[in-house]
Formats: structure tokens, C-alpha cells, sequence
């Protein structure tokens, strides 16, 4: 079994008010640079020796990207509350619809050394 990985970033502005009370700072709007890596985990194609054309993962992932780049991920349909968790979740979805089938992605705020793991149930 092999394990690829696509990687981007985006920058988006976000806050947390409805998880904390008045005057906790995650409760303010602010923004982030986010680190996305999406997992794919197979075997290689006899024919191409790919677990997946990165071409094809390429293309599936710039419109997740375009949606969440230098956008306000509140307003975002079910990115309402965005936690890394709810992030991470939202991505892995999305990939599948456009046809991707990651086993796990991962976002991370870089300058936080914070992040989260969404692994395929």
C-alpha cells in the first residue's frame, strides 16, 4: 500500500464566537494561513505505476481552494462554525465530490503549531 499526498495553501479570515464566550480572542475576526494535505492511499495501476494522477487530484482541488482563498469561511455553506475540525471534514467531502478519494486530509495553521487529521471512517 502507498500513501500520496497533494498539498496547498489559502488564506482566509474566520472567527469562533459561537464556541467561546464575549471577549475570548478566537471570538474576534481574524485570519489565517491554512495548510491543507490531501492523502490518497492505494496501490499503483499496472498500466501507469500511479496511485493517482496528481494532474487529476490538481484539478479536482482548485476549486475547493478557489472557494476557501482570501474568503470569510463563516459565510461559506457548513463552514458556519470553522474549526479546523469542521475544515478538514468540509475538504475530505468536497474531494470526493469531485472525484477524489482521499483517506485522509490534513489542515494545519502554520504559524499556530496547530493543526487536524480527518482520517475516512
Amino acid at each position: 500500500m502507498f500513501e500520496i499526498f497533494k498539498e496547498f495553501t489559502f488564506e482566509a479570515a474566520h472567527h469562533l464566537g459561537a464556541n467561546v464566550e464575549a471577549g475570548h480572542r478566537y471570538g474576534r475576526l481574524h485570519g489565517h494561513s491554512f495548510h491543507v494535505r490531501v492523502v490518497i492511499a492505494g496501490s499503483p495501476d499496472p498500466e501507469t505505476g500511479w496511485v493517482a494522477d496528481f494532474d487529476a487530484v490538481e484539478q479536482a482541488l482548485q476549486p475547493i481552494r478557489g472557494t476557501l482563498d482570501h474568503n470569510y469561511l463563516n459565510d461559506i455553506e457548513g463552514l458556519e462554525r470553522p474549526t479546523l475540525e469542521t475544515i478538514a471534514k468540509w475538504i475530505f467531502d468536497k474531494t470526493a465530490e469531485n472525484g477524489v478519494t482521499a483517506t485522509a486530509v490534513e489542515v494545519r495553521r502554520g504559524t499556530c503549531g496547530e493543526g487536524c487529521r480527518y482520517t475516512r471512517p
